[in-house]
């Protein structure tokens, strides 16, 4: 079968920004150059038979091969959320984690990086919030995301400043962890069952790495946290009783949390 690469490309009309920034993208990536030469995103890709990073001039866009919609950061449901956390409204995600000022958080499956802001803007200046993502154009395309999403915004903007971006595989990365390193561990793989009213999801979980839950997976997150793994999944999903989570039932979400409280004995 043959490779996909990846390589980037400017906006149609390429003004400085926009070549400044493709060379930017090409030495983080270590992608090649294509220029545009009036071409279509599309015909680049299959010429190519590559990915494509187009280097607009007010953000970044990711084109998995095959996708026909681009894929690039937005807050998505993140600024509402902080908005109901900060009238004192019941967060499930926070309530699952139960954070506090100055904890740690590992987000084994960053995506969009809604989870990981909430718990940024919880556990405060003084907290730490790490997220992983397998893939690497998505891993750069929110990580360049958060640091120049143009929002006025307040807590939003200090919340997706706060996260470090970490491109990395999440068991992989966990075995290189001690025992008991982060408070929190967050887990939201892609779930078995696709939710209809998620299509804001949909490039994502084309562009994304697709991963399962795994014995070592969870195995691995509960060694290295201090208080709780949390996970979040389809509210079918059997991985909650397979994994022996504490399913946290909400009548009208199709996707639920579950806990396992560390307890100092071995998973």
């Amino acid at each position: 079968m043959r490779e996909v690469k990846t390589i980037v490309t400017t906006a149609g009309r390429p003004d400085d920004l926009s070549l400044a920034l493709a060379a930017f993208a090409c030495e983080q990536l270590d992608a090649p150059l294509e220029p545009r030469k009036k071409r279509s995103v599309r015909k680049i890709s299959q010429e190519l038979h590559a990915n494509v990073i187009v280097a607009g001039k007010n953000r970044f866009e990711y084109y998995a091969f095959g996708a026909e919609e681009p894929f690039f950061f937005h807050p998505n449901s993140a600024a509402f959320r902080l908005k109901r956390v900060a009238r004192g409204e019941v967060e499930p995600f926070l309530e699952a984690a139960q954070l506090e000022k100055g904890n740690s958080v590992l987000d084994c499956t960053l995506g969009l990086a809604a989870d990981a802001m909430l718990a940024a803007y919880t556990v405060g200046e003084v907290g730490q919030v790490v997220g992983l993502e397998a893939n690497p154009n998505v891993a750069f395309i929110v990580e360049q995301g958060m640091k120049s999403y143009d929002t006025t915004e307040l807590p939003l903007t200090a919340c997706m400043r706060h996260i470090e971006v970490v491109q990395a595989e999440a068991v992989s990365y966990l075995k290189t962890l001690p025992d008991n390193t982060f408070d929190v561990v967050y887990m939201d793989p892609m779930f078995e069952e696709i939710i209809e009213e998620a299509n804001n999801f949909e490039a994502l979980r084309i562009a994304g790495e697709h991963v399962t839950l795994t014995d070592e997976w969870v195995r691995e997150a509960y060694r290295v946290a201090r208080k709780r793994v949390v996970l979040k999944a389809h509210f079918r999903s059997e991985w909650f009783a397979k994994y022996h989570f504490q399913q946290l039932t909400r009548m009208t979400a199709k996707f639920h949390y579950g806990v396992l409280v560390v307890d100092g004995s071995k998973y």
